[in-house]
């Protein structure tokens, strides 16, 4: 019963089960919520490496596989502009899984 309930709300929410783990995964690092964090203390959704870099003061390998498990999880939209990267938030998962929660709740 709950695991049916469960899978209803994941569709009127728009993620599926595996889109659901895969963002809880990344959102439970402290690396990973700093980075987010970022992003919602700017005026825009963007951030360059460099500054994500810059802020989280930890090596670029580590940095780089931080980013990469946010994008897999498509909470971040990397974008190349000329010899720079630069990571959009994006905001329709992040509602969609803030939707799913809150329906969870309710």
């Amino acid at each position: 019963m709950y695991l049916f309930i469960f899978v209803v709300l994941l569709k009127e929410a728009g993620m599926d089960s595996k889109k659901f783990e895969k963002v809880s995964r990344a959102l439970s690092d402290p690396h990973r919520l700093r980075i987010l964090e970022k992003f919602r203390k700017k005026c825009d959704d963007t951030l360059y490496c460099s500054e994500i870099h810059d802020f989280l003061d930890l090596a670029q390998p580590s940095v780089s596989h931080h980013l990469k498990q946010l994008v897999e999880a498509e909470l971040l939209i990397p974008e190349k502009e000329g010899r720079n990267l630069k990571y959009n938030l994006n905001q329709e998962v992040l509602n969609d899984y803030i939707a799913f929660l809150t329906a969870f709740k309710a």
